[in-house]
């Protein structure tokens, strides 16, 4: 009787000696987390891995080697094509962004500017000049406006707007540097991103995009120095005398819809679109940006500030 309760206690303390080994083994195996946890963990990294965006740059570049089979011989022209249209709804399949940004500000349409941005509750992005900021008190009062307003988010548009003499300007790089530090510093904004005023130049991450030689050295010396340069894809062009829009908002939609469903824009699924404040100053202009923005929201499109730019798939 006495052998056989012995026999039963050695037996129960090696089954739980076996248990303790193989939780201690797990865990230093696989870390304190089960299995189950770290496939899940190592397929989250790898949907955050922009294989899409990937692809598609590599086409672009005409870096994908086609071979075309002699058995069922598919043109190299045909096989780029299909795999465009196939990368194109896969993209498709995911959100759309926009990024509204406005430039110039603050100018008389910066306060309905700031008022529509919290009435249809969207991100939208200004761009500012400093020499506007101090015209007059009402400018200050649009200034403190964007900037209490979380919605809003305030970028470097230069100080002086190279006072309209963009050739003058960027010939002279450092002059042109210190504007924009200028800038940054009277109007005290938190993030290092530029546009350049008369250029659509493009400088983040691996992308350069030049488009007027005359303004690559300032951008080449605002990226050196920790900046981050955006250009935009669609314009909403104003009169420069009335201000007012020149396109109606179902021309500029439809310029959107193309650039976004086409994937033409800078990077697919994003869309940077420009416009400027003194757009807005008049209630036609006004009820064209909130006609706009409805279309926009109705159609899916998701709302982001430029310091989230981009967006990858």
């Amino acid at each position: 009787m006495k052998c056989s309760r012995l026999f039963a206690l050695i037996f129960t303390c090696s089954v739980m000696l076996s248990i303790t080994s193989c939780k201690d083994f797990s865990n230093k195996v696989l870390g304190k987390g089960n299995l189950k946890d770290t496939i899940t963990e190592q397929l989250k990294v790898e949907e955050k891995i922009p294989h899409l965006l990937d692809r598609w740059d590599s086409l672009q570049k005409n870096q994908i080697l086609f071979t075309v089979d002699s058995l069922h011989p598919i043109s190299v022209r045909q096989q780029k094509r299909e795999l465009k249209d196939s990368l194109r709804k896969a993209f498709d399949r995911h959100p759309k962004h926009i990024y509204l940004t406005f430039d110039d500000g603050p100018l008389i349409g910066s306060a309905f500017i700031d008022s529509i941005a919290k009435e249809k509750n969207i991100k939208v992005s200004v761009f500012l000049i400093g020499k506007h900021a101090n015209m007059s008190k009402g400018r200050k009062r649009d200034l403190a406006r964007y900037e209490s307003n979380h919605l809003v988010a305030c970028y470097n548009h230069s100080y002086t707007h190279a006072n309209n003499q963009y050739s003058r300007f960027y010939n002279n790089p450092q002059k042109a540097f210190a504007d924009f530090e200028k800038n940054e510093t009277d109007l005290n904004l938190k993030h290092k991103i530029v546009r350049l005023p008369g250029r659509n130049i493009w400088i983040y991450d691996n992308v350069r995009k030049i488009d007027l030689k005359n303004g690559a050295s300032t951008a080449d010396l605002l990226h050196k120095n920790g900046y981050t340069i955006y250009g935009w894809d669609v314009e909403w062009r104003l009169n420069s005398v009335t201000g007012a829009p020149i396109q109606s908002q179902e021309s500029t939609l439809s310029h959107i819809r193309n650039y976004m469903n086409n994937k033409s824009s800078m990077v697919p699924n994003n869309v940077v679109f420009l416009m400027h404040d003194d757009m807005f100053q008049t209630k036609k202009g006004q009820q064209e940006l909130s006609l706009l923005i409805d279309a926009l929201k109705s159609e899916g499109y998701q709302f982001e500030f430029m310091q989230d730019y981009p967006i990858k798939y």
